[in-house]
């Protein structure tokens, strides 16, 4: 899974949330190191919802416009578990692999 699709599926996973509002969440939950642009997170939502990750929760008119809000589906919420077992799996076999490292020390309180 692509860092951008965890990302969002993240976003997704404690509540609905429109457009805006994913790109800003993704944004604090990569502390700003991935800034999604609006191409780029639409053709992933379409993208998603076409896999059945995600699917429209509702649709509200705010100043004329609609807004769309996404949510996780039941597919979408297994989807995001398996990808954080399968990092918890790859960090845990780096931390190991840097404990053989002769004279590192994990920093950041990583046991």
């Amino acid at each position: 899974m692509q860092e951008p699709t965890f990302l969002i599926l993240a976003a997704l996973a404690a509540q609905p949330r429109h457009g805006y509002g994913i790109v800003q969440a993704v944004a604090e939950l990569s502390s700003d190191e991935v800034r999604l642009k609006p191409g780029t997170l639409y053709g992933a939502l379409e993208r998603l919802a076409e896999q059945g990750l995600i699917e429209v929760d509702r649709e509200e008119a705010v100043e004329g416009r609609l807004r769309r809000y996404y949510r996780l589906t039941a597919a979408g919420t297994a989807a995001l578990s398996s990808e954080i077992a399968r990092l918890d799996r790859r960090a845990a076999v780096a931390r190991e692999e840097l404990r053989h490292r002769p004279g590192f020390a994990l920093r950041g309180g990583l046991a």
